[in-house]
């Protein structure tokens, strides 16, 4: 036992045991410094709330005043209060609604793509075989790489003059990556072989969890398998199919890396437009103004995805 702790007492509760720490043993270490149960956990939770504070909220805070200035980083002019008429702006602006297009399109090809090829992974490698645990974590390889390299590992794959895809399909010297189309859904197919076995993993979880006997009863009522796939296995997962489905709505809705790397002209997301406004054009008001935009909207979405996520598990 732990000397820096008093034994465990244990309490009755609708008939559970309880475990209930009790308070610092009296000739502890820590109790022999004058610690206290709230000193040691204010040690822990202090810090972490110091880090959040100066790292993730007082930058989200000066950017939102940004938001409401006409501000410069380029110039030696301080800050003019402008109001809401950088986002006005922006929201009238079209081709800020092009790249929200673009945005819209690859989440839905990138995260659909994820969702079937994850899934599918996963209902294969339910089952028994040999070298299943190896055929697993190699399928894992691609998520634990940097988008960096995949970026420019897949650039090289499409490669118009000697690119392996073009040879193996036939294709000649089909430009891959300089057409907004090709570049959308070819920039979409890596983020889809990247990220897929995420979604396996999750998809995994979910269906080990399921019970045999479920399977077992419905063999015996000599159920098909797309009744079973329908009513046993795809309710069981789907909450954890939702939560794969917000994560990767998120991160995708965010691309920067891959497209930014494979194709900037091409595939301009809302994520590389702010780039450029921000670090381009140097327009640091209305980059901020921007972000706070693509903030509400990710919260939007994620917003509906958890509801929906919700109902799912009340069923």
């Amino acid at each position: 036992m732990d000397r820096g702790l008093a034994p465990v007492r244990t309490t009755q509760h609708q008939g559970e045991q309880l475990a209930v720490l009790a308070t610092l043993d009296s000739g502890s270490r820590a109790a022999a410094r004058g610690w206290s149960d709230l000193t040691i956990r204010n040690a822990f939770i202090l810090p972490t709330i110091a880090f959040l504070i100066i790292f993730n909220i007082f930058p989200l805070l000066y950017s939102l005043g940004f938001s409401f200035t006409q501000f410069r980083v380029s110039l030696n002019k301080p800050a003019e209060f402008v109001g809401i008429q950088n986002y006005a702006d922006l929201l009238a602006d079209p081709a800020i609604w092009r790249s929200f297009t673009t945005t819209a399109q690859y989440v839905i090809v990138s995260v659909g793509g994820q969702m079937i090829v994850g899934f599918g992974l996963a209902l294969l490698l339910n089952r028994p075989f040999k070298f299943k645990g190896l055929v697993t974590t190699l399928l894992m390889l691609p998520m634990m790489l940097s988008p960096a390299v995949v970026g420019l590992f897949w650039k090289l794959l499409y490669d118009p003059s000697w690119g392996p895809i073009n040879y193996a399909l036939g294709l000649g010297k089909f430009e891959w990556l300089s057409n907004r189309v090709n570049a959308l859904f070819a920039v979409a197919i890596t983020d889809i072989w990247m990220w897929s076995p995420f979604v396996m993993l999750l998809s995994l979880a979910g269906l080990s969890a399921i019970p045999k006997s479920l399977y077992e009863a419905a063999a015996i009522d000599r159920a098909g398998w797309w009744y079973t796939f329908r009513r046993i296995t795809l309710p069981l997962v789907s909450p954890l199919l939702l939560i794969a489905l917000i994560f990767r709505t998120m991160e995708a809705f965010k691309a920067f890396d891959l497209p930014f790397i494979m194709s900037t002209a091409s595939v301009e997301t809302i994520a590389i437009k702010l780039y450029q406004m921000a670090f381009q054009g140097w327009d640091t008001g209305r980059a901020s103004a921007l972000a706070y935009i693509v903030l509400i909207v990710v919260l939007c979405i994620t917003n509906i995805y958890v509801k929906y996520l919700n109902r799912v598990k009340e069923r």
